[in-house]
């Protein structure tokens, strides 16, 4: 089935066009910071098992009401809207194969396989997902009964993968260190992470470590002051991981909880990228024994399976310790989240659903399916 899908995808490739994002837009700042090496200390800032029952499929309707109904029903609801895209295409697709119909033949089974695939679930996920949808054809007699399905399934694979590890936080201070391509979003991850930070009664300090791209230590900097966190920063073009020795030194000085340290991102196929994140998290390592405590390596969902191609590099040579999804709401391809979770057995921390801080969410499986369907 999948070959039918290559076969029709091929020929719709020249109608469609690719999509990429670049960083969000960073808010202007009255003051641009200096050139000179300085240290800046902005002020606070308030599968489960198949059986032979013939009885049509159960749908538990009030799944959903009961996360609507918790405390964070403004963040649920923010998620939805950061998914419309993606839940657009699988809700009312599914709904018109059902048009006429009360039961699952082949060729719906095909369209069914299609439809995930486009969304970007995946191959290998799209092929676990569809085995058990075929399972079950002869129960599935609505569309509700379908998405029911689909909702157990792929929670199912969550519950199977990386458990939802929280990103870990005993240590004073706890050292993150950022990784990924340009163009994911670093900046802003670290700017929205910041001022999470801060809004929670923590001394966060920032490492403007990526001393190459231009303009990158300009918006840190406005980020940092936006955020109410100390930032730590070199001239143009300085070392990076002189950048990152000084973080440190700076944040056990000052007693602070959380550093994050922003790095280069040039493209993911130059190994000289990934010898240089080597010698920042060694830097850090000289001045802090057993840091960085944690390797956020940040993804943009629009980029689609290249992502998990990324991911697969800086986790062979750096070690990752968790992802970061950004630019959910850009795309419609959501299926990206479940495609990464399965391929790479990694802790999904944190997705990106919109411009604000609080779009920047804990990923929850649970809540994100939700949301999905």
């Amino acid at each position: 089935m999948a070959f039918q899908w290559f076969k029709k995808k091929n020929k719709s490739e020249a109608a469609s066009g690719k999509s990429s994002e670049a960083d969000s837009t960073i808010p202007s700042r009255k003051e641009s910071p200096s050139q000179n090496s300085v240290t800046q200390e902005p002020p606070r800032v308030n599968d489960a098992a198949d059986t032979t029952s013939p009885e049509p499929v159960t749908i538990v309707e009030n799944a959903p009401t009961e996360t609507l109904s918790t405390p964070h029903s403004g963040l649920f609801a923010r998620l939805k809207r950061g998914l419309t895209k993606t839940r657009a295409i699988l809700n009312t697709d599914i709904e018109d194969l059902f048009r006429g119909k009360n039961h699952i033949d082949d060729a719906m089974l095909e369209e069914i396989e299609e439809l995930l695939i486009t969304s970007d679930i995946g191959i290998q996920t799209t092929m676990a997902l569809m085995n058990t949808v075929t399972r079950k054809a002869a129960r599935i007699e609505s569309p509700e009964a379908l998405k029911q399905v689909l909702r157990q399934e792929i929670l199912a694979l969550f519950d199977s993968i990386a458990p939802p590890s929280k990103p870990v936080s005993g240590h004073k201070p706890n050292v993150v260190m950022v990784v990924g391509v340009n163009g994911v979003g670093k900046t802003t991850t670290i700017g929205k992470l910041a001022a999470k930070k801060v809004n929670e009664g923590h001394k966060v300090l920032i490492a403007a470590a990526d001393t190459f791209r231009a303009a990158a230590v300009e918006q840190l900097a406005i980020w940092a002051d936006k955020a109410g966190a100390d930032i730590v920063r070199h001239k143009d073009n300085a070392d990076p991981a002189a950048v990152a020795y000084d973080s440190i030194e700076a944040a056990l000085a000052r007693k602070v909880d959380t550093v994050f340290i922003d790095t280069a991102g040039r493209l993911h196929t130059k190994i000289n990228l990934m010898e240089e994140l080597k010698k920042i998290q060694r830097s850090i390592g000289k001045k802090l024994p057993e840091a960085p405590h944690e390797v956020l390596l940040v993804l943009d969902a629009t980029t689609g399976q290249n992502a998990i191609a990324q991911a697969k590099m800086f986790h062979e040579s750096i070690g990752v310790t968790g992802l970061a999804l950004t630019k959910l709401d850009g795309t419609a391809k959501g299926g990206i989240v479940i495609s990464i979770c399965q391929q790479l057995n990694l802790p999904l921390h944190y997705i990106g659903v919109g411009e604000a801080i609080e779009d920047l969410q804990t990923f929850d499986a649970n809540t994100f399916i939700n949301a999905l369907f």
